[in-house]
Formats: C-alpha cells, sequence, structure tokens
C-alpha cells in the first residue's frame, strides 16, 4: 500500500482560521482561544496577492491492484481579470474535496498534519480543508505508549506531527470530512495476523459483552484491537468480565477468528488453557497413594444419590444422539474441598468399545460415571456442551 503526504507547509494562525468556519460544527468543532472569537472568522481574511493567477491544481495519485492511476484537479484558467481571494479559496476547496472524496473511495492511505484537538478528536490538515479525527478512531499505538496520560495530554503531544490515515467520510454538502487511523493500520498490519496466532496483549476497555484488547506486534508496538468476547474469557462462568479482566490488564490471547471485510479480529484466552472438560481422571484422583484406597467404593449406581444437578444431566444426555446409556457406576471423597458447585470432566482417553467415562465432583463428593455411547470423543464433548446450555 503506497502512502502519500498531504501538507502545506507553513501558514499563519490567521488564513487558518477560516478553513474552520468552512466546516460543520458537529464534525469539526473549533479551537478556542483567547484572542479570537471563534464564533466570527469573516473578518479574518488571509491576504492573496492580486496578480493574475494562471491555474491551481490538487492531484491526487490512486493507487490500486491494477496499478492504474486517476488525478482529480481543480483548474482555475487565464483569465484577463484578476481573480477574487475568496474565489481563490472557493477553487482550491473544491479540488480539495473532490481529492478526498476521490481517496475514500480508493482507501488511500495519507500522512496529515495534526492542526490541534478538543474534547472528541483531533483537528487535520487536508490540503486546505480541516478535518476531524475523532479519539476513537485513533490507532491504541498512542495510548499503549503512554497508558498513564489522559487522553486530552496524549492529542496535545501529537500536535504538529504527521498521522497516518484513511479517509472515512468526505461529504461537501455536510462538510465533513472524517478520518481514521484505526482504518490505516489495519491496512498496514492485518495481513501480518493469521487465526492461531498467539499475541501479547494490553486490555483497552472492558464492555458487557467482553473487553477490547490491543495486540504488540514485533516491533513492540500495539497496532490494532481484536475483542475477546465474554464466552472465551475463561473455562469457568463469567457473570462479569470486570470480575476477570481490567483496563490495563496484560494477557495473552489467541486468534480464533478475522473479519477482513469488516475489519474485525476476535481473540480468546481460555483456548490458551487447557480445557477443564478433558481433565484427566487421574489428576482429580490420582493413583499414586495420595488419596485413600478406599476413596472409590464399588456400590451400585442405584445405591448411590446422584450429586445435585446431576440427575438432570444424565437425563438430558440420553436424549442426545450416540448416547444410549449414561449411570454412576462408584464414587469416592477427596482430601479436601476444591468446589462446592458441581463440575464435570471428559477422560482424555477416547472410548473404548463404546464405553466412555464421565468424571463429576461436588464439595468433597467425586462420581464416576459410564456412558454406552457411539460417539467419539468430541461428538462426546459436543453432546455435554449442549446438556449444560440447556440445564439451568
Amino acid at each position: 500500500m503506497q502512502i502519500f503526504t498531504a501538507t502545506l507547509g507553513t501558514f499563519s494562525s490567521l488564513p487558518f482560521l477560516p478553513h474552520l468556519s468552512a466546516g460543520d460544527a458537529s464534525c469539526i468543532p473549533p479551537i478556542f482561544s483567547p484572542l479570537v472569537n471563534p464564533t466570527n472568522f469573516s473578518k479574518y481574511t488571509p491576504k492573496f496577492p492580486t496578480n493574475k493567477l494562471s491555474y491551481y491544481t490538487a492531484k491526487v495519485s490512486v493507487s490500486g491492484n491494477a496499478n492504474t492511476e486517476t488525478s482529480v484537479s481543480g483548474v482555475l484558467e487565464n483569465s484577463s481579470d484578476s481573480l477574487s481571494p475568496e474565489a481563490i479559496r472557493q477553487a482550491r476547496r473544491s479540488a480539495d474535496w473532490e481529492a478526498a472524496k476521490a481517496s475514500s473511495d480508493s482507501g488511500l492511505i495519507y500522512d496529515v498534519r495534526v492542526e490541534g484537538f478538543n474534547g472528541g478528536g483531533l483537528l487535520v490538515r487536508f490540503h486546505s480543508l480541516v478535518g476531524f479525527l475523532p479519539f476513537p478512531q485513533l490507532s491504541p499505538l498512542h495510548s499503549c505508549k503512554e497508558p498513564n496520560k489522559y487522553i486530552q495530554d496524549i492529542a496535545k503531544g501529537l500536535v504538529g506531527s504527521l498521522v497516518p490515515v484513511k479517509v472515512i467520510q468526505a461529504d461537501e454538502d455536510k462538510r465533513k470530512l472524517i478520518f481514521s487511523e484505526k482504518e490505516a493500520a489495519w491496512s498496514r498490519f492485518s495481513e501480518q495476523v493469521n487465526v492461531g496466532d498467539i499475541f501479547e496483549g494490553r486490555v483497552g476497555s472492558v464492555e458487557d459483552y467482553g473487553a477490547f484488547v490491543h495486540l504488540c506486534f514485533p516491533d513492540g508496538l500495539y497496532h490494532l484491537t481484536g475483542l475477546v468476547h465474554v464466552s472465551e474469557v475463561s473455562w469457568d462462568l463469567v457473570q462479569d468480565v470486570r470480575d476477570v479482566l481490567l483496563e490495563g490488564d496484560q494477557v495473552r490471547v489467541k486468534v480464533i477468528s478475522i473479519d477482513r471485510e469488516k475489519s474485525r479480529i476476535t481473540l480468546s484466552i481460555k483456548q490458551l488453557e487447557e480445557d477443564p472438560l478433558l481433565e484427566t481422571l487421574d489428576k482429580v484422583i490420582p493413583k499414586d497413594g495420595s488419596v485413600p484406597s478406599d476413596s472409590f467404593n464399588s456400590s451400585t449406581s442405584n445405591k448411590i444419590e446422584p450429586l445435585p444437578g446431576l440427575e438432570t444431566i444424565l437425563q438430558e444426555l440420553l436424549q442426545e444422539d450416540g448416547i444410549d446409556d449414561a449411570r454412576i457406576s462408584r464414587q469416592g471423597f477427596e482430601k479436601r474441598v476444591v468446589s462446592q458447585d458441581l463440575q464435570l470432566w471428559l477422560s482424555n482417553a477416547p472410548p473404548t468399545n463404546q464405553r466412555f467415562t464421565l468424571l463429576a465432583r461436588a464439595g468433597r463428593q467425586v462420581q464416576e460415571i459410564h456412558l454406552i455411547t457411539s460417539l467419539d470423543q468430541g461428538g462426546i464433548k459436543r453432546a455435554l456442551q449442549r446438556v449444560l446450555e440447556r440445564v439451568p
């Protein structure tokens, strides 16, 4: 992707002010100064030379897959009469609006200079126009580099610098020119991300539905952001993401899906941890002598009272295709209480002769469950997950 630079060089503060008045107030709020009344820019008219002007051209090169190049030009023809400063400004702005529209359609990346900021974002220079870069459209690069700074302080430090952006809205009628640094970062760095990749990340914000995590790239900088859905935070049931993750936390995440059309990355934390449903029975009831030899007894299932909630789960398992029988075979007691909640595990061993083992535990009590099934290990796991979703 070719990167273009759009700057006008240096200019005084007074000519800058009339360009602000051309913008929509909802899009480009003015910079307030004690020396200037921001609601009246008309008297601050820049001085232009009165000699004849041959032409003015604003050209934008668009590089695409076909290596084609298009240009948008606004030309003022030679005239026997001198052009007024206002006519020059209008022609210049009109040509630059065309350039902005062409950039929006083609997905160009521009380096724009930050002119100032307000409560909502940065004011940036695009040729003779001033556009708006909202704070939510900034790359995570800035906040992760200075995590202890408020966004206004970060913005103040960006004034005068060049920022790579894409035009995401160019509406001349409404005077809205909106830029995104996030979209530019996506174009530059998303090809380096693949499903299955593991990143070090920093939690940026936490919502009810999940946490947004900024991804650290090999250069040590944070360029892209992905979402860890609440269901991918932990193998345990998470009621409130904020109980597990807080803004600024350092985490390791795995990329589990990428939507390149919508510029979205989906991440998982729990998939970097061992699935507790695949714990071996030996991890729960070790065979190294640490558990008394009578920790399991040979009582038949009709003499064993199922753990609270287990009987409903067994009944639901029998409704699953491929599971012919599910019953408690024996029970035992651990030395200590791990959790009072009912927990279930699958054996790591595959089914043998259509027999498979589950383990249920609550408090110190452990019950072993035998399944008669034609399913493989993966099918049993999916069946159990469906059952757990149905059982309150």
